[in-house]
């Protein structure tokens, strides 16, 4: 976790109305026994209450939620001859993950705890068990009701390595899997034997080998596969593309399902989409060609994330990609992990980390947290609208619209490109200005006004704020996002 990731961690929770059952607050109390039972009981309280983690932080005032930073610095503690964290982790039962991170942010030093949820099995502190009630810590033993809670939440199965096809032969795996593709992607010499093959694939845990067979597991077949189909409980998870005459859902032009898996067809997919989407031809130096109505690069990173933070819990339901006459709508299966206001700013959660990992090694999609920057900024560098996120019941679903001019945008879309410019430019490590804001709506330094008005807007919606508030200069006033 980078420096830039830690502070908005840290801000984000200290913004809680009150410490919760799975986030704890403290300044210097760096008792080693009490750290013990505090991390016994946020774990436990997180998986009763359905948290992936828990957090202690210190350098946060309890009762005040100001930021006053930490003497603390538990890397560098010990308890007797062990570093404090292997002596944390080797008292507790079942082991979890407890990650330590230090940063100095704004010349105050913090330390944070992350602290897996148990799942299933209590966990424990030299050998007792705690949990949080309100912002108190109890002896679990004292709330059987909870403890019983914790014993019916099951360990998460991790979709990417459930089996697509078991006890498959080497024939099975190659006339399956798109092997040529395996080994071009992930930039490795192709074996010049079956041997060769199969082994790199267990290597990459893409297959498993099962007494004198194999099974395919998930992740290889999803990314892979020649034909999708021919794996049934994947089937339904190929990407769609539809074509629309217009701009509503009447009549459908074309449709094409995806049949290759996710990496090994996604080029082929982003220059279909990029053939096929709506564009116009201008003339560059006595020369015709094609200018699309939406950022390619926009797309193919929407493309990416759909199909990367998809819900495969979600039964019946695949990435969608929905193309009209002034926009396009990009749609997955399953609810965001994170608030879509913050998705600019946040370090992404997936669902699917394996699948994440994997997409990112073979360049498919970008580095943690740039997709969506990238996103924004292609959308304000072409001047279009600003891309509208909406979440449904069991969707998540990204709009990049075609070019409308400054009338043709209503208070929405106004208010929308504002805030995420503001966003794109904290990010940057810059400040939104009325001068910025003219610049990406293309609107004349003698009409500043109009960029006034979009800024009230914005503030009134309460999506951005001053970055001084005391200051009396509107000329020179500086903006940033509403969570800073």
């Amino acid at each position: 976790m980078t420096n830039h990731e830690l502070e908005i961690l840290i801000k984000e929770l200290s913004a809680l109305p009150k410490e919760c059952e799975w986030v704890e607050f403290k300044v210097n109390n760096s008792n080693p026994q009490e750290i013990g039972e505090y991390i016994s009981a946020l774990s436990n309280s997180a998986c009763y209450h359905k948290q992936a983690f828990a957090y202690l932080l210190y350098g946060i005032e309890d009762a005040t939620h100001r930021l006053v930073g930490t003497d603390f610095h538990p890397l560098a503690e010990k308890k007797g001859n062990q570093e404090l964290e292997n002596w944390l982790a080797s008292q507790l039962n079942p082991k979890i993950d407890v990650n330590i991170f230090e940063a100095d942010i704004h010349e105050s030093h913090f330390a944070v705890f992350k602290i897996q949820a148990t799942r299933n099995t209590p966990v424990s502190f030299k050998g007792e068990y705690f949990i949080r009630i309100g912002s108190y810590k109890k002896k679990l033993d004292d709330h059987p009701e909870r403890e019983r809670q914790i014993w019916k939440v099951e360990a998460n199965p991790v979709f990417e390595n459930e089996t697509a096809m078991a006890s498959a032969t080497e024939d099975d795996i190659l006339q399956l899997i798109d092997y040529p593709s395996f080994f071009d992607l992930l930039k490795l010499p192709l074996p010049d034997n079956r041997k060769g093959i199969i082994d790199r694939m267990i290597q990459e845990k893409i297959i498993v080998q099962h007494g004198k067979g194999f099974h395919i597991k998930n992740i290889g077949a999803l990314l892979f596969a020649k034909d999708i189909d021919q794996f049934e409980n994947l089937s339904r998870k190929a990407l769609r593309v539809i074509f629309y005459n217009g701009n509503n859902r009447i009549n459908t032009i074309k449709e094409q399902l995806g049949k290759r898996g996710y990496a090994s067809g996604f080029e082929d997919l982003i220059k279909y989409l990029d053939d096929n989407l709506p564009s116009n031809e201008i003339i560059d130096k006595a020369m015709r060609k094609k200018v699309s109505l939406l950022p390619l690069l926009a797309v193919r990173e929407l493309v990416a994330n759909a199909i990367i933070h998809q819900d495969f819990s979600v039964k019946g339901s695949s990435p969608m990609v929905e193309i009209f006459s002034n926009r396009i709508e990009i749609t997955n299966p399953g609810k965001p992990l994170i608030d879509p206001l913050r998705f600019v700013d946040h370090n992404p959660e997936s669902r699917n980390e394996i699948l994440a990992r994997f997409m990112r090694r073979i360049n498919i999609c970008e580095e943690r947290g740039s997709g969506i920057d990238k996103v924004v900024f292609e959308c304000e560098y072409n001047q279009l609208p600003a891309p509208e996120i909406i979440v449904g019941d069991n969707y998540t679903r990204i709009i990049l619209y075609g070019h409308k001019t400054l009338r043709q945008m209503d208070k929405r879309d106004k208010v929308r490109a504002c805030y995420l410019h503001a966003c794109l430019k904290y990010v940057s490590g810059e400040y939104m200005t009325n001068q910025s804001l003219r610049q990406r709506f293309g609107i004349e330094e003698q009409n500043y006004p109009m960029a006034s008005r979009i800024i009230s807007d914005t503030i009134e919606a309460k999506f951005i704020k001053d970055y001084d508030s005391e200051s009396k200069s509107r000329k020179y006033a500086k903006y940033v996002p509403y969570w800073f």
